[in-house]
């Protein structure tokens, strides 16, 4: 399955698994977006994203991780 940037709760489940050590609460969004793009299921243009994407993101792993 290819991951959009819309795909917000299959990315996260797809941090949460690659980077289970990191609390989400504290990625900073550069990071996200580098790690967002580094998933291998991920199939978008990395500059379709912006500060909204990256934040429904980071609070959907924040709810996986928890």
């Amino acid at each position: 399955m290819k991951l959009k940037w819309t795909d917000v709760n299959d990315i996260a489940i797809a941090l949460e698994e690659k980077h289970s050590d990191q609390d989400p609460q504290f990625v900073r969004f550069t990071d996200l977006h580098q790690w967002v793009c580094e998933l291998e299921e991920f199939d978008d243009d990395p500059e379709r994203s912006g500060e909204k994407v990256l934040e429904a993101i980071q609070m959907a792993w924040i709810d996986e991780h928890d």
